[in-house]
């Protein structure tokens, strides 16, 4: 069902305080769009309604990135096959733990983030960020053992040859195989994002990956087809994202649906088809929407930061699908492609929130703010200011960036949004990492 206006149940984080000033300044014809928004929210917010307890009501263009950053060097300890909860047991994990998803959290609020996330710091320190993959199988039930990838006796070949980084990250790839029916077992969602949002007033997005990837990524001796097995991973993981929304999280992110990756492959035909991916994500989401906020991350690819295609690739062949996902908001890599996409995005999703890439996750290069400011501007020429976010490519942190990196990217992600802020009179998001007053570089006498 096509949802319409706000929905007014549980309680927002924030509301924007607009002065007279900027209402009459955003009167301007080219502002009204943005000024319409400002008003409908002012009327819930001095009609005492509260919106749905979800991440982005109430901010015009928010900030956030996707997920991961980059390990502390301190950060050794791993959580491995361990139950998180009896992790937390061992004092040495707790205070590691604590102490990293702190760090992060508090450069995310130095670089002046609207929404944070936790790093992904449940994941170990592996080759190419493998983790990702491999945390969920590793802790649910009905998993088994770990087992090396093998070539497929119809390739006859390894995806990527030996001598290219990739082939490391498929030799490092241990996934454990299907022995039984699949549950949620000891995912401990819950747990791990109330670790992170007791440790800041913004909003923490929790993210995951998605049920086909789990599917097609491991041994199966129990169910009979691929199709049951995603599914059955589906369920539990709604079970377990249920739990975690009804526990307070404001925005839950489901990770690399295979919709646009099967669509720029061309694999439109057989039994995976992009709008059967489509129908997977809406299952494993159902009734989500209803108690939080629900993103859908689509990116090109980060293993050890690298690309995994040659060439840049384009949305434009999965986007109808995309724009019939059960999801709140859809992100979209487009630093990385120069913002080839952009016209065709903002044509197609028409009842969604549009999160945008405005720095390359790939690059050790960071994005000055001007660049941020002109790719956001080239945005909101196809997308309503109402409906846009500004975000990472897609994580900093599976193993090929430093901290610092990471940080400067998510400062200028903030510098770049101000500059578009100040030009449509909108107030600007403070960003302690860009105050002048607290530079060490002194002036000469």
């Amino acid at each position: 069902m096509k949802r319409v206006g706000p929905r007014v149940v549980g309680r927002g984080f924030r509301f924007l305080p607009f002065r007279p000033c900027d209402r009459i300044f955003l009167s301007k014809w080219k502002y009204k769009p943005v000024l319409i928004s400002v008003l409908l929210l002012e009327f819930c917010f001095l009609k005492g309604a509260s919106f749905m307890y979800k991440a982005t009501d109430g901010i015009i263009l928010p900030t956030t990135i996707i997920g991961s950053l980059p390990r502390p060097h301190w950060y050794t300890e791993n959580l491995g096959t361990r139950k998180f909860r009896e992790a937390m047991t061992n004092a040495r994990f707790r205070e590691q733990y604590t102490d990293a998803v702190s760090s992060y959290l508090r450069d995310e609020e130095v670089a002046g983030l609207d929404i944070c996330t936790d790093g992904d710091c449940r994941f170990d320190i592996d080759v190419g960020g493998h983790t990702w993959f491999s945390y969920a199988p590793r802790h649910m039930d009905g998993f088994e053992g770990f087992h090396p990838y093998r070539i497929p006796k119809a390739g006859g070949r390894p995806t990527v040859p030996p001598g290219r980084i990739l082939h490391d990250i498929t030799e490092a790839r241990l996934m454990p195989e299907i022995v039984g029916p699949v549950g949620r077992g000891d995912l401990q969602y819950t747990a791990i994002w109330k670790t992170a949002q007791r440790l800041t007033k913004k909003p923490v997005k929790f993210g995951t990956i998605t049920p086909e990837l789990i599917a097609m990524g491991v041994k199966d001796s129990y169910y009979k087809s691929m199709k049951e097995r995603i599914r059955a991973i589906g369920d539990a993981l709604n079970e377990e994202l249920t739990e975690v929304a009804r526990a307070g999280c404001t925005a839950i992110q489901m990770e690399e649906p295979q919709v646009h990756l099967l669509a720029a492959k061309g694999l439109t035909g057989g039994e995976l088809t992009p709008e059967y991916m489509r129908e997977v994500f809406n299952d494993t989401v159902r009734g989500l929407r209803d108690l939080t906020e629900v993103w859908c991350h689509t990116c090109w690819g980060n293993p050890a930061q690298q690309r995994i295609f040659d060439q840049a690739q384009s949305y434009a062949p999965s986007l109808e699908e995309l724009n019939k996902i059960e999801a709140d908001i859809l992100t979209f890599e487009c630093c990385s492609t120069g913002g080839m996409d952009l016209e065709a995005i903002g044509k197609t999703i028409t009842d969604k929130k549009i999160a945008i890439g405005v720095v390359d996750h790939h690059s050790l290069q960071v994005e000055t703010p001007d660049e941020v400011a002109d790719l956001i501007r080239r945005a909101l020429d196809h997308i309503p200011a109402e409906r846009l976010i500004l975000c990472s490519d897609c994580g900093m942190g599976r193993e090929g960036m430093s901290r610092r990196h990471a940080f400067y990217k998510m400062a200028s992600i903030v510098q770049g949004t101000n500059i578009v802020r100040r030009e449509l009179g909108l107030p600007e998001a403070e960003c302690l990492a860009a105050d002048p007053r607290f530079s060490l570089v002194e002036k000469e006498e």
